[in-house]
């Protein structure tokens, strides 16, 4: 039975300075979610992902995050992703100012 793929997108950390990033559809790195390409394909999605992994001396950690298509592009579909969006969360600051 073919499973069913759910729309996703690559994640990862920035190297130096640490801070979550996602792949844009020009495969460079945008902190910022709304930028990520959306991979609603399981053979892309898998492609990229091996082309972040790749990039050692850019990000770390690099694996595909279950997103959904929001009105300005992906969203988190699970708590984890939504929790990494905002940043460290020891106290407000950066990213964590915004939400």
């Amino acid at each position: 039975m073919p499973h069913h793929f759910t729309p996703k997108v690559v994640t990862a950390n920035a190297l130096l300075e640490g801070d979550v990033v996602y792949l844009t559809n020009i495969d460079t790195w945008t902190r910022d979610l709304k930028d990520a390409i959306l991979l609603t394909d399981d053979a892309d999605a898998d492609l990229r992902l091996l082309q972040a992994e790749a990039q050692t001396g850019i990000v770390v950690g690099a694996y595909l995050a279950d997103m959904k298509d929001g009105p300005d592009g992906p969203e988190p579909s699970h708590f984890r992703e939504a929790f990494r969006r905002k940043g460290p969360s020891n106290y407000a600051h950066g990213k964590q100012e915004q939400f």
